[in-house]
């Protein structure tokens, strides 16, 4: 006859710890914490604004970057992944996003912009485009970004606000200020 196998207890399970374990499930925690605060902060925006999407477009590296996350309202204004046109994001707009530069366009079809700018922002079906930097202690982390598509608009004041005070939220977090997403 077979002995049924049964685990016993073991009395030094809860003195037991493996640093290695442990700083994976505290890394795990920081993303789960961070990309929760993240998608939070863009649903908010997006119903505060009224816009079809807001994005964070995250530098993975000096002046390359891609949308990693988003808030739609339709899912036809998905642009999840996308890279931007590395001919239009130079060295001279990296500095005066660096500098804290909020870009409001309310209509990218009047407004004096470079071709290769307006042909991106085209690309993506944007009308209107409000740009807010995130700025850590390392520097420029990336850009929350607002697209309205279906019309040109107006930002008030208040809006460029509370992106800003959104951006500043997610710079100032124990899990952005780490560094990488």
């Amino acid at each position: 006859m077979r002995k049924k196998f049964e685990p016993k207890a073991n009395p030094n399970l809860e003195t037991y710890s493996d640093p290695g374990l442990e700083q994976v499930v505290n890394r795990l925690s920081q993303r789960l914490e961070r990309d929760t605060l993240i998608q939070q902060t863009t649903n908010q925006l997006r119903n505060l604004l009224q816009v079809d999407r807001v994005v964070l477009y995250y530098f993975y590296r000096q002046w390359k970057g891609q949308v990693t996350f988003e808030s739609l309202s339709s899912s036809k204004f998905s642009i999840f992944g996308s890279t931007g046109p590395d001919e239009c994001f130079n060295d001279e707009y990296a500095a005066m996003y660096e500098a804290g530069r909020v870009r409001a366009i309310a209509d990218i079809e009047v407004e004096p912009i470079h071709p290769c700018h307006r042909e991106f922002l085209r690309s993506m079906r944007v009308r209107a485009n409000l740009v807010v930097p995130i700025l850590n202690s390392s520097g420029l982390w990336g850009l929350l970004v607002a697209h309205h598509c279906q019309t040109a608009r107006s930002w008030l004041p208040s809006e460029i606000e509370a992106m800003q005070g959104s951006a500043e939220k997610l710079a100032t977090a124990p899990s952005i200020q780490s560094g990488t997403l």
